[in-house]
């Protein structure tokens, strides 16, 4: 294998600038050079998925360098393999075929050593795989492979490799030399791809293992989240869905009272019955009872034929009474009624009408102090609260926050016909961070709004609400123009590398190409501390 000087000194082999003069001389004219790195920068500039950019720099390596094959390589440290992301001329087993580990054929090689390869002659180089099996010996014994590292500060992240066919030794350096250039100009991206990629990679193993724990466990299809605090719920959920015990459930608004009630309905012995949603707050005090329990014809006016009410409807199934601390005292009392004796009247008529129903209801008022302020009674609320069930508020749930906004990621890309975009790590800080007043609700509405923002494929800070955002974050979202766009960018870059070294900020300043003094001022800048990042913290 001939390592990039083929053993000449540096001094002999031109420059970049040096071979632009005289390109026509080689053979071979490159005066198309500087407009290939332009339209490479450009396209890097732009926004687009990674593989969408990868595409569009291979054919313009194709239109300008008139290369054989080109092959975009990526690093995943985690299994420690090098896969082809992006490939021209090649087919698509061709690509499957294309993995390497590091020091493995010339692409490992270079990732090793991180340092470019020239194979003057494919065919002289017993290092030279053909894992892909793209390589024809007959045809395609005379080209040249260059392979050059994608680098950023002293990490390597994959290989940019080509084959052609070479007759002039100084322009097989030149085109390594604007192979080199292209490598910097994606790096970049190439690296918040993989860290990604890897955060994906984590949430899909935390979510299969926590997955795998609960398989023997009761867990309601309808509701997502694996924490602690829902694992409790999960338990009382199945303990109370086989009887017919009346069931409270209180939780602040948004946490998904309503996603419990209907778990309960559907796994309990009444599920093939109808369930019935009423919200007791939605409708005015004048005409919630002839919704509950229905009117006879001219029993008010407009009454102008029988009408069943909401229990009637829900007779051998369930009731789901939602906001009952919103009933007024009269409807309070028709209620108890009820609960005791599973009968009553219509509106405008005196025949008792029995029902075979289960009643589940929610609230998120504090019933207790109602009682003792003697606004919902206390008959009635030992009735209720036979079997109560909290649900926690989004803020206690953990890693639920992430497991259910990549949920609705996949929904709302769905919904919108879009690719599910990537949710980068400072967008998931903020929300992990963030109390969430709204619950789950909340979580939803705003990941409907940052689906239709990400138009590059990522989800970034800024493309959440200003409440989530740092109060400097929030004064710069506020603002348009150039800087404002790269302070957001450079809080991203920064936020990415502490949790990258865990809150190390050595590491951090050097893999961003700061000194540690320069990363500390513009963390200050941004209200960052390291602390924040540290595991355990």
């Amino acid at each position: 294998m001939h390592p990039i000087n083929l053993n000449e000194p540096a001094t002999t082999r031109p420059t970049l600038a040096e071979s632009l003069s005289f390109t026509c001389q080689l053979g071979e004219c490159r005066s198309e050079l500087l407009p290939l790195l332009s339209e490479v920068s450009k396209v890097v500039s732009g926004e687009g998925s990674l593989s969408k950019t990868l595409k569009l720099v291979l054919e313009l390596m194709q239109k300008h360098l008139q290369v054989t094959r080109a092959m975009i390589s990526l690093y995943d440290a985690s299994c420690d393999q090098i896969f082809i992301h992006e490939s021209f001329g090649l087919t698509k087993d061709e690509i499957e075929k294309g993995v390497y580990y590091p020091g493995e054929g010339i692409t490992g090689k270079v990732v090793e050593t991180r340092q470019p390869i020239i194979v003057p002659v494919i065919a002289d180089e017993p290092l030279f795989l053909n894992r892909t099996g793209s390589w024809d010996k007959t045809v395609d014994c005379r080209l040249s492979f260059i392979c050059v590292p994608i680098m950023r500060g002293m990490k390597v992240m994959g290989t940019i490799g080509v084959e052609r066919l070479y007759n002039n030794r100084q322009l097989l350096y030149l085109d390594l030399e604007v192979l080199a250039i292209i490598a910097t100009t994606i790096a970049q991206a190439v690296e918040l791809h993989l860290l990604e990629r890897a955060h994906k990679q984590v949430l899909q193993a935390q979510s299969a293992r926590l997955d795998k724990e609960l398989k023997e466990k009761f867990k309601p299809a309808n509701i997502i989240g694996n924490s602690k605090a829902m694992q409790s719920v999960y338990r009382m959920i199945d303990k109370v869905s086989h009887a017919r015990t009346t069931v409270l459930i209180l939780g602040e608004s948004g946490v998904g009272k309503e996603r419990v009630a209907s778990a309960i309905h559907y796994n309990s012995s009444c599920g093939g019955g109808p369930f019935v949603k009423f919200n007791c707050a939605s409708l005015p005090e004048s005409v919630i009872e002839s919704e509950l329990f229905g009117h006879e014809k001219g029993a008010f006016t407009g009454a102008a034929a029988r009408r069943a009410g909401r229990f009637e409807e829900a007779d051998g199934g369930t009731i789901f009474l939602d906001e009952v601390g919103e009933l007024s005292l009269s409807a309070q009392a028709k209620l108890l009624r009820v609960i005791q004796e599973r009968c009553f009247e219509r509106l405008g008529s005196n025949e008792s009408i029995k029902v075979n129903v289960r009643i589940l209801a929610a609230t998120h008022c504090d019933l207790t102090a109602m009682v003792a302020k003697g606004t919902f009674r206390e008959d009635l609320f030992y009735r209720l609260n036979v079997f109560p069930i909290t649900i926690p508020p989004l803020r206690e749930r953990g890693n639920d926050i992430l497991i259910l906004a990549e949920h609705f990621n996949a929904w709302f890309a769905k919904e919108q016909q879009a690719d599910v975009p990537a949710i980068s790590t400072p967008a998931l800080n903020l929300m992990l961070n963030y109390d969430w007043p709204g619950n789950v609700r909340e979580l939803e509405n705003m990941m409907e709004r940052a689906v239709l923002l990400a138009e590059e494929g990522v989800i970034h800070s800024y493309h959440l609400p200003a409440a989530l955002q740092p109060a400097v974050l929030g004064e710069l979202g506020e603002q348009s123009g150039l800087e404002a766009r790269l302070s957001m960018m450079e809080y991203e870059l920064i936020v990415e590398a502490l949790a990258r070294f865990q809150g190390n900020m050595s590491r951090a300043a050097a893999q961003l190409g700061l000194t540690r003094r320069m990363l500390g001022l513009r963390m200050a800048k941004y209200q960052l501390n390291y602390k924040d990042y540290r595991c355990g913290d």
